[in-house]
């Protein structure tokens, strides 16, 4: 794949680049929606990622592409301002370079950029943040700064927050920046605090892209923030992660139906995390699957950001042999479903449940066999 970038980023700027970064995209393991109500997550680097190219420039404009659109979208570097329409997809790497400055580092002047990509958008695979994280180590790699990784994640993190305006928490850009092969990365995200779980031979992710809308800027996803936030308030603490089943019961009375319902999910979702960790530390997968599956119920009742599409594939995929467990993967509300299997799912198991989506929603859905991988990194 760093020959074809290469290739490209030569017939795009008439030069090769002068640093190429792979990050790769992710699954969110377990912990949906609890990463900005403080609490723990699970998730895993894949093995299908970002390329980002870049090369310095004595002009002072940034040219950002993408190998999937055509053209290039100029940014003066003293003026730089979000950009809408078919340019949006530059506000993540635009937002990193622009928080470059609020984090204290230099940022490049000038350069030219090229992103490649083999990772679908709005699968709920991250990659916004794998987008994020190998821009971020361009640019470093450009000025010849080393700031730990921590700085970077966050960095990455408070672009997509304050430049784009999607308020995530710190789990996309966490397993993307601390991802290691044949591991988990474990965050507690109130520090936060990352570390690496080692994952039990034996275990395989499938990823199933129902191609649903997956626009978190201005959907649901702010909306469930939003409620999260209303309910610590109401409840009287800082995160929900604070708040404890019998102080949930207690503070019932002050919250509204769905709230309850959202607090109880994060509150129960954060117990998963826990036992999760305990049953890979057993080798126990499928204790792993039963909780996998449990959060999905979960995300469908009580935090009401699934749908049918995905509904429909952890109902399938939890019925066949070889499945530990399913839920959807990421922020909800369309995207993917990931299903952990023992190494008997084959690919016509695969091509059976797509074969049921097809004949009930009439759309195609995507199947990708993944495996874990290691973090964002320059490219060997």
């Amino acid at each position: 794949m760093k020959d074809k970038v290469t290739e490209q980023f030569s017939r795009l700027y008439g030069h090769p680049p002068a640093v190429i970064v792979r990050a790769p995209g992710r699954v969110e393991f377990i912990g949906n929606h609890t990463d900005y109500n403080g609490g723990t997550v699970l998730g895993a680097a894949i093995d299908l990622g970002v390329w980002v190219a870049a090369g310095g420039t004595v002009v002072p404009e940034l040219r950002f592409a993408t190998a999937s659109q055509g053209g290039t979208v100029t940014v003066p570097s003293g003026a730089p301002h979000r950009r809408s329409g078919a340019e949006r997809w530059a506000n993540y790497p635009l937002g990193v370079w622009t928080s470059f400055k609020e984090f204290g580092l230099r940022q490049p002047a000038g350069f030219e950029y090229l992103a490649v990509s083999n990772l679908p958008a709005g699968a709920g695979l991250s990659s916004s943040a794998a987008l994020e994280l190998a821009s971020a180590l361009a640019y470093l790699a450009l000025t010849g700064e080393n700031p730990p990784r921590e700085t970077v994640v966050q960095l990455s993190r408070h672009a997509e927050n304050h430049f784009v305006g999607v308020p995530c928490g710190i789990l996309d850009q966490g397993v993307v920046g601390f991802g290691k092969k044949d591991h988990l990365v474990f965050i507690d995200c109130r520090g936060p605090r990352f570390d690496t779980v080692p994952l039990p031979a034996g275990a395989h992710f499938w990823v199933f892209n129902t191609h649903t809308k997956h626009a978190l800027v201005d959907g649901l996803y702010a909306a469930r923030h939003r409620e999260c936030l209303d309910a610590a308030r109401a409840l009287g603490v800082e995160w929900l992660a604070d708040v404890t089943p019998a102080r949930l019961e207690q503070g019932k009375a002050r919250l509204s139906e769905p709230g309850y319902r959202r607090v109880r999910h994060v509150t129960e979702e954060i117990d998963r995390v826990a036992r999760v960790r305990a049953a890979l530390a057993r080798g126990d997968l499928a204790g792993v699957g039963g909780l996998l599956t449990a959060s999905h119920r979960s995300s469908q009742a009580r935090f009401e950001n699934s749908t049918a599409e995905l509904d429909l594939l952890v109902d399938t995929l939890t019925g066949l042999p070889h499945v530990y467990g399913a839920r959807l993967t990421g922020g909800g509300f369309g995207g993917a479903v990931l299903a952990l299997t023992d190494a008997g799912f084959t690919p016509r198991q695969a091509a059976s449940v797509a074969g049921i989506y097809e004949r009930t929603f009439g759309s195609k859905v995507g199947v990708l066999h993944c495996m874990t991988d290691d973090g964002a990194g320059v490219a060997a």
